[in-house]
């Protein structure tokens, strides 16, 4: 219906489930708001970074709800005071706030109910009211004036902070909104903040920034002083947090909170709040994949490490370290960090939020387990691997569980397990979309294509699954892994024998990882060009590729990567009848492992030295 009112014209989703929620589904009311040109316009200049405006009341519509409550008159101070305690609200409540005698506050509550404005459920003083239409409550509230509204408000604080603190507690929001109406801005303040970590604690994320936001708002307004800097320090941290996982690591939104941060921490260095900034700026720039300067960042954290000498500021700078080195392809190095890291992490200390918005242990060791896999370790890395998910599962924070699932997807699928990799994709699908974590529909959805190819499931279908994953990560600014996923949509192309198509994704991936400098993945993507290149049976172009490949992992020391070149540059070679140099290829590259032999790499190796011998 408001689709057709609005002429054909598609609102923002969150402007039509607004007008959803404050028309109650009644046409006529829908057909005034939609009809108001404010609605079209607010569509018009609609921005998804800034706060959604509530909407107005069109003239007619407001003019037949007041008409309606103007018939009510004796009751029109009841009807105001029930109005500003919002759409719902108790029979103790309300009496605790209204200044008036029992039988008339119940005198007036009965005219509303008998009107059908109102509704009650119960009996009085345990009874629950609730506006028929939340407009007519608008209407109702419109009729104060400012300096009454603020008096009722400050008196329903008051009334909950005293007599109702089980509800100040547990809907600190409440509390917030009705403070920042009486004009108490400090104590609104504080009571966002406490909104946002308690829905942090629930990991409803984009509430959480909302409520971080509009104390950060408030404390704009407040006259500068130390105190207003460290208290918009603290807030500007909770809300890059929030943001990080409400609308991803690279969000301009999440950069901004961060850079915000570090300013503050600049006017008066803060060394715990500064290398939080820091670490989070960090996090920013790497999954935007500025490798360099990432890693510049992670100097500079170790730096300030190195001067402040705490637990919290080396446990960040080495899994920053860790994971800069293992993007840069220098395994051993990100290896020897992401240890480090562990040995700093204290469980009771360090779970998040504190210092980062996932768990930095479940973290390290999913980035260990990684790392191992391409060092060749793969029955350690599958052990880690193990541990890091159980870990993320027994702490049950959902923003941790996510990322651990994101990790293990590319763990299982450069082991190919494709079973594993579709069980670990469709849970990470699930919880990112019940809790809105947009980078991860993504590259879960990328996953799940993946597996279903892996398993025997439709080409085309896989590739429509990847391309749109990998759309919606990037939307949210991701561009780290980007060359990894390519090369995942590369041999897609390849397996359903379009090696143009193939070519054309690698040759884009190449591009980026000379743009980005994110290296871990070269190796395979030289790799990759060359099957590519053998399906168009252009095989000398392909041998030069797999030289060049089989010289990437050696220099970097990833074994995964080098037995898979040499695999395929044996297998290339025995085609062309030279099965003597392909088994003197990959004999030792073969013997020098010492475990993994049940992974797909390995067998597939022995099973092609003992076809040459």
């Amino acid at each position: 219906m408001i689709a057709n009112v609005a002429g054909g014209k598609t609102l923002p989703t969150e402007i039509a489930d607004q007008i959803i929620d404050r028309t109650d589904g009644v046409p006529l009311f829908i057909e005034e708001l939609v009809e108001s040109g404010w609605v079209i316009d607010a569509g018009d200049h609609y921005s998804v970074t800034g706060p959604l405006v509530p909407l107005a009341i069109p003239t007619t519509l407001q003019a037949s709800l007041l008409a309606r409550l103007d018939r009510l008159a004796p009751t029109r101070e009841v009807v105001q005071i029930a109005a500003t305690l919002g759409r719902q609200f108790s029979h103790e409540l309300i009496s605790a706030v209204a200044d008036m005698s029992q039988s008339q506050l119940e005198g007036g509550l009965e005219q509303l109910i008998r009107a059908e404005l109102v509704f009650r459920r119960g009996t009085p003083p345990d009874a629950t009211y609730t506006f028929k239409h939340v407009l007519v409550q608008d209407a109702a509230y419109s009729t104060l004036l400012r300096p009454r509204r603020q008096q009722l408000h400050a008196r329903i604080a008051s009334a909950l902070e005293r007599q109702f603190p089980e509800i100040a507690a547990a809907q600190p929001e409440l509390m917030a909104q009705h403070c920042a109406m009486a004009g108490l801005v400090e104590q609104a303040i504080e009571y966002w903040d406490k909104a946002g970590r308690l829905a942090v604690q629930r990991s409803t994320m984009a509430e959480a920034a909302a409520h971080f936001g509009k104390a950060l708002e408030l404390l704009a307004g407040l006259p500068k002083s130390s105190q207003r800097r460290s208290s918009e320090l603290s807030l500007q941290l909770a809300l890059a947090g929030a943001l990080v996982a409400a609308k991803g690591w690279a969000s301009p939104q999440a950069g901004e909170a961060y850079a915000r941060a570090r300013e503050l921490c600049c006017e008066a260095p803060e060394g715990a709040h500064l290398a939080i900034a820091l670490s989070g700026a960090w996090s920013f720039l790497h999954n935007r994949a500025e490798i360099r300067a990432a890693y510049q960042l992670a100097d500079e954290l170790a730096v300030l490490a190195e001067r402040r000498n705490d637990s919290d500021t080396k446990l960040m700078t080495h899994r920053n370290l860790g994971i800069s080195h293992l993007f840069r392809a220098d395994f051993s190095r990100a290896l020897h960090h992401l240890r480090q890291a562990l040995t700093f992490y204290d469980q009771a200390e360090h779970r998040p939020p504190r210092l980062t918005p996932s768990d930095i242990c479940v973290t390290c060791e999913s980035f260990v387990a990684w790392s191992l896999l391409l060092l060749g370790q793969a029955d350690q890395a599958l052990a880690q691997s193990r541990r890091a998910l159980a870990w993320a599962r027994e702490l049950s924070q959902p923003y941790t569980l996510a990322f651990a699932l994101h990790v293990n997807c590319v763990f299982h699928q450069l082991r190919g397990d494709g079973a594993i990799l579709e069980e670990r994709a469709e849970e990470l699908v699930a919880l990112a979309t019940d809790h809105g974590f947009p980078h991860f529909v993504g590259s879960g959805t990328c996953f799940g294509g993946w597996a279903r190819l892996s398993v025997g499931g439709s080409i085309e279908e896989a590739i429509s699954r990847m391309r749109w994953g990998l759309a919606t990560k990037r939307a949210t600014g991701a561009e780290i892994k980007v060359p990894y996923y390519l090369g995942l949509l590369a041999e897609a192309h390849r397996r359903a024998n379009r090696s143009a198509e193939a070519i054309s994704v690698l040759n884009e991936a190449l591009e980026v990882v000379e743009r980005t400098d994110e290296r871990w993945y070269e190796a395979e993507l030289y790799r990759l060009m060359a099957e590519a290149l053998i399906t168009k049976s252009d095989r000398c172009d392909a041998e030069r590729w797999l030289r060049r490949a089989l010289r990437t992992a050696q220099k970097q020391g990833a074994r995964l990567w080098e037995v898979r070149a040499a695999t395929s540059l044996a297998r290339l070679w025995r085609d062309q009848g030279k099965r003597t140099d392909a088994r003197d290829l990959l004999a030792p590259v073969y013997s020098s492992f010492t475990e993994g032999f049940d992974t797909r790499d390995l067998k597939e190796a022995a099973a092609l030295l003992a076809e040459l011998a």
